[in-house]
C-alpha cells in the first residue's frame, strides 16, 4: 500500500478554524447513502440497544514555552510520562536542543536527556512537588498547527465528558457532544460507555514514508474498564451495534478485541495501526471527523469502508463540510467483506 493511495486535495478553506456553537449543531454525513444531517440527529440515526463508546481522556495543558539557559526560546509539547521525572516530548528547535540542554519553563526546569529525532526526545522535569499542577499553570492546551488562532475558551478543545488528564490532543469526534445529547441517547435506550486512549504522537504523527506498511506507530496508553467490557458483551447478546466515537476508540477496542466481538478489560499500551485488510472484531459503526490526507486516521477510515472513502470525502468537500479537528462529522457503517 502506497501512501499516495491515501491522499486527496484538501483546500485550506475547508479546514475549520473555530468550533461551531452549540457543539451538536455541526453537520453529520451519513454513509451509506451520503445523507446530510446535523450531529443533534445522532440519537435518531442509532437504534435502541446500541452502545456508544467514547474516549474520556482529558487534554493536558502540555504546550510549554520557555528559554534555553544558553539563550534563545524553546518550546515543548509534553506527550506522556516515560519514567520517574521524565517525559517524552516534541521540542523546537530540535536541532539546537542536544542532550544536556536546559530549558526554563517558568517554575519548571527541563533537561534534554537524548538528542531529538524528528523533534522527539525525552525531558527530565524538575519543579514543584506537584508537577502536574505546575504543568497546568505554566502550559497551554495545544491546538493543532493548522489552527491559526487561540480559543476564547480553552475548554472548547475538551469533550464535555473529559475525565482524567493524559492526552496531548483531543479525541475530536467527541467534541460534538453536549450533555443534553448524551441524555437523549440514554432515553432512547442507547448505552454510553467509556474507554481511554491517551492521545500522543502515535495518533497525530504524519506518514512520511512511501509505503504505508513502513510507517512506525508509536505506543499510546489505553484503558478499558470492566463496566465497558460488560456493556460491549451485553450489546453483543442483544444484537445491538457497537458505535465508536472516534478513531482512538476504534484502536482501543480492537487492540483488546476478541473474535466473538467482545473486549478484554484492563490497562496497557497499543501501537495498533489499522490499514485496509484489517479484520475488525468489535466496532460496527464509526463516528469520526474528516481527516488529513496521508494520515494514519485516514488509513483507518479506508479500512472501515474500503474504497468508498474517496467518494465520501469528495461528497463532503463538494457540499461544503468543514474538515479536521473543529470540523463536521461522519457516521459510517462498516463495510463487511
Amino acid at each position: 500500500m502506497k501512501t499516495a493511495d491515501f491522499t486527496y486535495d484538501l483546500p485550506p478553506a475547508a479546514i475549520a478554524q473555530r468550533p461551531v456553537e452549540p457543539r451538536d449543531s455541526s453537520r453529520l454525513l451519513l454513509f451509506p447513502g451520503r445523507v446530510d444531517h446535523r450531529f443533534s440527529d445522532l440519537p435518531d440515526l442509532l437504534h435502541p440497544g446500541d452502545l456508544v463508546v467514547v474516549n474520556d481522556t482529558r487534554v493536558r495543558a502540555a504546550r510549554l514555552q520557555g528559554r534555553r539557559t544558553t539563550g534563545g526560546t524553546a518550546e515543548a509539547l509534553l506527550l506522556a510520562p516515560s519514567g520517574i521525572g521524565t517525559w517524552s516530548a516534541l521540542v523546537r528547535p530540535g536541532r539546537r536542543l542536544e542532550a544536556g540542554a536546559v530549558i526554563e519553563f517558568g517554575e519548571i526546569v527541563a533537561t534534554v536527556v537524548s538528542d531529538p529525532t524528528d523533534g522527539l526526545t525525552t525531558l527530565r522535569l524538575e519543579g514543584p512537588e506537584d508537577l502536574e499542577a505546575a504543568i497546568a499553570r505554566q502550559g497551554r492546551v495545544p491546538l493543532p498547527p493548522y489552527i491559526h488562532s487561540e480559543l476564547d475558551d480553552p475548554d472548547r478543545y475538551q469533550t464535555v465528558y473529559a475525565a482524567t488528564v493524559g492526552s496531548a490532543a483531543a479525541p475530536t469526534a467527541g467534541l460534538h457532544f453536549t450533555p443534553a445529547l448524551l441524555t437523549r441517547l440514554r432515553r432512547r435506550g442507547i448505552g454510553v460507555a467509556a474507554v481511554e486512549l491517551q492521545v500522543g504522537v502515535g495518533t497525530f504523527r504524519p506518514i512520511t514514508v512511501d509505503d504505508v506498511t513502513d510507517h512506525h506507530m508509536h505506543t499510546e496508553r489505553i484503558s478499558i474498564p470492566e463496566a465497558t467490557a460488560t456493556a460491549v458483551a451485553d450489546t453483543r447478546r442483544r444484537g445491538g451495534a457497537v458505535v465508536a466515537i472516534g478513531t482512538t476508540v476504534v484502536r482501543t477496542l480492537e487492540a483488546r478485541g476478541r473474535r466473538d466481538g467482545q473486549v478484554e478489560a484492563g490497562r496497557g499500551e497499543t501501537d495498533l495501526f489499522i490499514t485496509p485488510g484489517f479484520e475488525f472484531e468489535v466496532v460496527d459503526r464509526l463516528v469520526t471527523n474528516f481527516h488529513q490526507p496521508a494520515s494514519t486516521l485516514l488509513c483507518l477510515v479506508a479500512a472501515f469502508v474500503g474504497d468508498a472513502w474517496r467518494g465520501i470525502y469528495e461528497t463532503a468537500l463538494a457540499r461544503g463540510y468543514r474538515f479536521l479537528s473543529f470540523g463536521d462529522a461522519l457516521l459510517m457503517d462498516r463495510t463487511r467483506s
